[in-house]
């Protein structure tokens, strides 16, 4: 007897459509050898070479878009629905993606014959419970190009009509990269079903136990997982907890709307880029942050406050005044009338000090964005910006701030190849032009910390709906420059991006930008692949210049010589001084040939570093690493023609 108990439909894709439906309140249909055609059909399809359900996106535009008519809703469904052999599936995504998260521009005339423009909306991303969502299970795929090609996919979800997500499922048993090489790589190519990723957001792949995402432009080694709906969270890999985390109805238009990139800024052409588990979380956490920056700047309209200063004289007789600054009258004259002046203090005409501190302890601190080398930080602070944009009320300004040339190169050419920013997006290259273009209204400005190298004797810029990114804020945001730009921005609001953790007592950094706002460590990054594995071999003990034992035996040979207290003396401030000790000829030598026979013999490819105290041993150790580095080389360029002759005499053909 032949059973499918064991099958990819009973155990796997019934489990997801059942989950879709009874979980996470998904409609679910079971579309093969039971869908039927035509309008009133079970999908509304005409035939299998749809891949848009035109019923229900017709639905949608007229819900949506009450005031735009029907030709022009019927204009936009044309266009959402348009094929164009002469471009590619990137180009068709591209394009559709842009209608599908700013709407479809359409145009009409009007009763007076004037011409009217409007964008049709096609998704309601602000609530979700004006969209139909719609898995379909089985859905059988006709070719465009190759019309006899017919594909069956496992599971495609539909909202309003669009099929954003593409679910390709393989039985328990398997891996589940089986259901990339075998079935996603075929599907994708133009002489197959291209057609059906046209309006792709997103691919999963699962067999049910394990799952993975990835877009239509990912190598199978850019597929990752989604192990948590928290930052605090513990990391699981079950399929479920990528269904609970991404195709919930809320987070699924959240990435749609907001997780999406199309970079051009990399060799190889478009890449589309889709915000990894940790990115999504951490921009959701800093966003989260500037909206309850807005609120608390209308709860504090003046968003500093100012308190009296005083310090006792040392006999505690009488309060004496802490003189930090100059203090105008005026000033002293409303803190006064304010009723800053204890009854204790005796009459002075100037008796109060005013120390200028924040309304609240939060006002313009955003917070740290702590995500460690490799996870993407650049890609976070295009979807940060982005997102703010979008759903944050108020006309921003995004200062992005680093303290290197080739970060901000970097920096500003992902912005420009995400079309986020452009070529004429402007990048201060004097502390001069920095203050006038910080005085104009512009969407982004790229700058260095040292740009504000002037004295600030007035603000450039009062206003409140500036955001200042910070990029490896922990290196030079607490300096005289840092000073000035804070000066030069007073009501600005810092998030700070970070790749190194703060020490426990760097209060300074916390200080300027507030607690953690999002946290991904290198334990988590490691885990999740997004950073390969650290190893420490300590090298000392093999090489034998580490002497454990070093302290005692010193301890021993003092107290043999008998010493007076000047030479004693002497001889601990010669000891208290370890760089004659590392930095020593003998132990250098032995350095460089360790450095030269491990990175020589050890690694096939790949690049390595070499860490010195300082520059002067680092141009020593070059100087010994050089000529031993070209005798390697000519030592292993001799010995291979002697193992090419042994290779051709060998009997064995293994």
């Amino acid at each position: 007897m032949i059973t499918d108990i064991n099958s990819e439909d009973r155990l796997v894709q019934q489990t997801f459509a059942a989950h879709l439906e009874k979980v996470l309140g998904w409609e679910s249909v079971y579309a093969y050898n039971a869908e039927t055609f035509g309008p009133n059909g079970t999908l509304g399809r005409i035939s299998e070479r749809d891949v848009v359900l035109v019923r229900d996106l017709r639905a949608a535009l007229e819900r949506m878009n009450p005031d735009i008519p029907t030709p022009a809703r019927e204009q936009a469904i044309e266009k959402l629905t348009r094929a164009d052999f002469a471009r590619s599936l990137v180009q068709h995504n591209r394009e559709f993606y842009g209608f599908i998260r700013d709407g479809v521009p359409v145009e009409w005339r009007d009763a007076q014959g004037e011409t009217r423009h409007a964008l049709a909306k096609v998704i309601d991303f602000c609530n979700a419970a004006h969209n139909r969502f719609l898995a379909v299970r089985e859905l059988k795929i006709q070719g465009v190009r190759v019309p006899h090609y017919n594909r069956r996919a496992d599971l495609v979800c539909f909202v309003n009509g669009l099929p954003l997500v593409f679910i390709e499922l393989k039985g328990v048993y398997r891996n589940i990269r089986a259901g990339f090489d075998d079935n996603l790589t075929d599907y994708l190519t133009e002489t197959s079903i291209a057609h059906a990723f046209h309006h792709n957001a997103l691919l999963v792949v699962s067999n049910g136990d394990r799952a993975r995402y990835g877009s239509v432009t990912s190598k199978w080694e850019h597929f990752v997982e989604w192990k948590r709906n928290d930052e605090k969270d513990k990391g699981r890999v079950e399929a479920r907890v990528l269904l609970d985390g991404m195709l919930t109805k809320e987070r699924l238009l959240d990435l749609v709307e907001n997780f999406i990139l199309f970079d051009d800024s990399r060799a190889g052409g478009t890449r589309k880029v889709i915000a990894r588990n940790h990115q999504v979380l951490g921009v959701n956490n800093a966003v989260a942050s500037v909206e309850r920056q807005e609120a608390l700047k209308r709860e504090y309209p003046e968003r500093k406050k100012w308190r009296a200063v005083y310090r006792m004289n040392p006999d505690k007789s009488s309060p004496t005044l802490t003189v930090l600054a100059d203090i105008p009258p005026e000033t002293l004259r409303l803190a006064a009338e304010a009723g800053h002046k204890p009854s204790s203090f005796p009459e002075d005409p100037n008796p109060v000090l005013p120390l200028v501190e924040r309304a609240h302890p939060d006002l313009g601190r955003l917070g740290v964005f702590w995500h460690t080398q490799g996870s993407g930080k650049s890609y976070s602070m295009v979807f940060f910006a982005e997102k703010v944009r979008r759903v944050v009320p108020g006309n921003f300004t995004f200062v992005i701030m680093t303290d290197r040339e080739d970060l901000d190169d970097q920096i500003c050419r992902t912005f420009i190849g995400c079309g986020v920013t452009d070529e004429k997006t402007p990048r201060a290259g004097s502390g001069k032009e920095l203050k006038a273009i910080l005085r104009e209204n512009h969407r982004f400005v790229f700058s260095l910390i040292h740009k504000f190298n002037q004295d600030v004797k007035e603000a450039y810029s009062k206003r409140d709906d500036i955001i200042v990114i910070s990029d490896e804020a922990h290196r030079t945001q607490a300096g005289k420059f840092a000073r000035n730009m804070r000066l030069a921005l007073p009501n600005a609001s810092f998030i700070g991006f970070t790749g190194t953790p703060l020490f426990k007592h760097d209060h300074l950094t916390r200080r300027i930008f507030g607690g953690y706002v999002s946290r991904y460590d290198f334990k988590r990054s490691e885990e999740d692949q997004s950073t390969v594995r650290l190893v420490y071999e300590n090298r000392g003990e093999k090489l034998g210049i580490v002497r454990l034992d070093l302290n005692d035996r010193i301890a021993a040979k003092i107290e043999e010589a008998e010493l007076d207290p000047d030479q004693m003396s002497l001889l601990e401030k010669l000891l208290g001084k370890d760089y004659e000790v590392i930095t020593a000829g003998d132990r250098l030598d032995k350095l460089a040939d360790d450095f030269v026979e491990h990175c020589s013999t050890r690694w096939e490819t790949g690049k390595s570093m070499l860490l010195c105290i300082d520059k002067v041993t680092c141009a020593r150790m070059f100087q010994r690493i050089e000529p031993r580095w070209k005798a390697k080389l000519a030592q292993l360029k001799a010995v291979i023609p002697q193992k090419e002759a042994e290779l051709a005499a060998a009997s064995d053909p293994d």
